[in-house]
């Protein structure tokens, strides 16, 4: 908190500081007999009519009246390093998109538009990585009519809690009545040590074929489903056979320095015997011969299983993301 020489609390943040990074300290508001403070760090992304609006890096909003604040300061953009490789958000969001293509896409300005048929929001969504070109009513509203013409809703993905995220965005889409139906963060680590564990029984391929579709908890996989999953600079599938189905499977895609995993499903029956592990590590070794030494994953916030599992594996979160969609207005012209 920021200090004044004769040591109190000092606010030195104002309305103009809207879009950066701040910590603030407020009163807490509870009304019991004594006075307790609770601290806030996050992107200001609105100070209206008397009220801050604070982003935390989860994505969480925080509403602050102005008359609660005792202290409060600018924070450094860059977030204390986190462990796992340097890289910042824009390369980690352009070498996710490239890991899972959509079948179609066009460019509004730096947004780019993706579709796939509805196959996973990620191939279904907006990339807004910069100016859209256009005023954002009007960028929106292409949006919604680009979705529209296919049959789609529209959906923009968003991140937070990182260097060049999009907190200010996320407030003016939720402004506009746009709904944050998904959060999941993006986690990352060294390649190297998940590849240090047992391989023996894995059976990597080019393809995703009919048995390690049998396990994928998307079942019916179209045509437009398939090109997502192959799509990517260089893919692989793993693969551990079981009796009817296999016993575990998993996707991973070497882009440069970056290998990403997903898809990694393991039999209900089998869990907890270390066959996720297992996967991984056949992954990341073909990964590392191809000259990969960084690891992402996405993972949701809910799946304690995986975080404890990822956690375990030297990852750690790097920023949020979140799939926001169009408001639902009947019968409104697109």
């Amino acid at each position: 908190m920021e200090i004044s020489a004769a040591g109190r609390l000092v606010v030195r943040i104002s309305a103009a500081d809207v879009g950066k990074r701040v910590s603030v300290r407020r009163l807490d508001e509870t009304g019991g007999p004594q006075q307790n403070f609770t601290d806030t760090v996050g992107v200001l992304t609105s100070w209206d009519d008397g009220v801050l609006m604070i982003t935390r890096r989860d994505g969480e909003r925080v509403r602050i009246p102005e008359s609660a604040l005792v202290a409060g300061k600018v924070v450094p953009a860059e977030p204390a390093r986190r462990r796992g490789p340097a890289a910042s958000y824009e390369e980690l969001a352009r070498i996710t998109a490239r890991g899972w293509r959509p079948v179609e896409s066009e460019r509004l300005g730096e947004w780019e538009l993706r579709a796939a048929s509805g196959f996973t929001r990620r191939a279904n969504s907006v990339l807004p990585l910069g100016d859209p070109g256009l005023p954002l009513d009007e960028a929106l509203t292409a949006v919604r009519r680009w979705y529209g013409d296919r049959g789609l809703p529209a959906y923009i993905q968003t991140a937070t809690g990182a260097a060049g995220t999009q907190e200010t965005l996320c407030a003016e889409l939720e402004a506009r009545g746009w709904t944050r139906e998904v959060t999941a963060e993006l986690w990352t680590g060294a390649l190297a040590p998940v590849a240090d564990r047992e391989t023996a029984g894995v059976v990597l391929s080019r393809d995703a074929d009919a048995d390690w579709l049998a396990r994928y908890q998307r079942k019916g996989v179209s045509e437009v489903a398939l090109r997502v999953l192959k799509s990517g600079p260089s893919v692989w599938f793993a693969t551990v056979p079981g009796e009817d189905a296999p016993a575990a499977i998993g996707r991973c895609v070497v882009d440069g320095r970056w290998a990403g995993f997903a898809a990694v499903e393991v039999d209900p029956s089998l869990r907890r015997r270390g066959l996720a592990s297992t996967v991984m590590a056949a992954l990341a070794r073909r990964a590392l011969d191809e000259g990969a030494s960084a690891a992402w994953l996405q993972v949701e916030s809910d799946n304690a299983g995986a975080r404890a599992l990822y956690d375990g594996m030297g990852f750690a979160a790097h920023h949020a993301y979140h799939h926001y969609r169009e408001p639902d207005v009947s019968g409104e012209a697109r």
